[in-house]
């Protein structure tokens, strides 16, 4: 009997997890021919979700939770429920009912049917804001740009992967996960399903410029060396550009020595010059930032409880668990 596994990273969805749970338990209560699992991960949201989560561990036999010591993002969340899966093939889901569970099946059966490793849901139409939309573009071109996603895929938060695509990428032990990254550095034969995309259940998304911003971040500087590139293109291009610019005013000069040195135009290039430089130095410096944490072994995540499990688990990769006597 094949087995799903449901990975659900939880944040402030104290009063929607349950619904997503009892969808989920409802869809499959319909496919007696696949057993499943349910792993919650509580991101140290500021509301009661955990106590939600460890209700439904003790009534659910086939429910898992874990919750983080402080909030460390949903990407790292998901690595947290990736590590303690068990499933032949593993569906992420969001907690607040957008993704809806029952276009699960659609995923799968478009996984099996084109002998993909991973089948991201294409929503037809998206309830998002404008906001959300636009950085879901950004996520989509910079996932193409940077890090060589096919052009035709389009990447979202709902998904199905094969076993051995979440066992590769629970190898990466670095500080920064990014799943998208982590996916397209495993395989490069991803497809799409389009699916319905519902409202929100309730509230809006955690996700603000700053999250947003960062979350890039450790895309492009974990995965990816191409801004360094662009730094070191730009830097060339205003090289040459000055090196015509002083030949053009030499020349200048002495076709017109009547004519007073540009005084704007000076201040324009220095400061163009300097900028350039400055965030050039800022880049590197955010790699080797990044580069120094790995180094002092910043955990992705570290686990402060866990609910619905016969006994506590070893300590996995790239986490620590918080002990108490």
């Amino acid at each position: 009997m094949e087995k799903l596994s449901f990975v659900i990273p939880c944040y402030r969805s104290e009063h929607t997890i349950e619904k997503v749970v009892s969808d989920i338990t409802a869809l499959m209560g319909n496919r007696p021919e696949y057993d499943h699992e349910i792993i919650m991960v509580n991101d140290h949201s500021p509301d009661r979700v955990w106590d939600v989560i460890r209700r439904i561990c003790e009534t659910d036999r086939r429910a898992k939770g874990i919750s983080l010591a402080r909030n460390f993002g949903q990407h790292s969340a998901l690595m947290a429920g990736y590590r303690i899966c068990s499933g032949d093939y593993i569906v992420t889901i969001d907690d607040d009912g957008q993704t809806p569970v029952d276009q699960t099946f659609i995923l799968l059966d478009a996984l099996k049917d084109g002998d993909y490793d991973v089948v991201y849901g294409k929503y037809a139409d998206r309830k998002d804001n404008d906001f959300r939309k636009l950085g879901t573009r950004m996520n989509n071109f910079m996932l193409e740009y940077l890090l060589g996603k096919p052009k035709d895929v389009h990447m979202t938060s709902y998904f199905v992967a094969k076993q051995f695509v979440i066992r590769e990428m629970c190898g990466y032990q670095q500080a920064f996960p990014y799943i998208w990254g982590l996916v397209l550095r495993t395989t490069r034969n991803i497809g799409n399903a389009v699916i319905r995309h519902s409202e929100r259940i309730e509230g809006t998304s955690g996700y603000t410029l700053g999250k947003l911003l960062s979350l890039w971040m450790n895309g492009f500087t974990a995965f990816s060396v191409k801004p360094l590139r662009l730094t070191a293109g730009a830097g060339v291009l205003f090289s040459g550009l000055g090196m015509i610019g002083l030949l053009y005013t030499v020349v200048y000069y002495f076709m017109h020595p009547t004519v007073q040195p540009g005084y704007t135009a000076l201040m324009s290039v220095l400061l163009i010059i300097g900028g350039l430089v400055l965030l050039s130095l800022g880049l590197i410096g955010e790699y080797v930032g990044r580069i120094y944490m790995c180094i002092n072994n910043t955990p992705q995540y570290v686990v402060r409880d866990r609910a619905g499990f016969e006994s506590v688990e070893t300590e996995e990769i790239g986490s620590r668990e918080e002990r108490t006597e």
